[in-house]
């Protein structure tokens, strides 16, 4: 299994729009070979930096179906209106990729 997350600082005050566009973005991952699930985590806000940290997380069956989905067209269509939204973030996503370690 692979963990995939992306943790975004997102501006206080943008917090509900950054959630509206992950609840209503058209999302295929469920026809993704290999993928498992997402989940949306919403952490602690900083307010001394202005923001409210975000991780979306995906569980994948293998880091390779991670890395084919990142190549598909179903990634550059989920992906594709990013750029419009660069208000709400304080920065760029930080990736972060895990193996599960079996067994524990």
């Amino acid at each position: 299994m692979y963990i995939a997350m992306n943790r975004f600082k997102v501006a206080i005050g943008s917090e509900a729009d950054f959630e509206n566009v992950w609840r209503d973005r058209d999302s295929s991952l469920s026809q993704v070979p290999g993928f498992v699930e997402f989940r949306l985590l919403r952490g602690k806000t900083n307010a001394e930096e202005d923001y409210t940290l975000f991780s979306s997380h995906t569980l994948w069956q293998s880091e390779d179906d991670f890395l084919n989905w990142t190549k598909s067209e179903n990634f550059r269509a989920a992906h594709r209106n990013a750029g419009e939204r660069k208000a709400m973030y304080k920065g760029p996503p930080v990736f972060e990729g895990f193996t599960v370690v079996a067994g524990i």
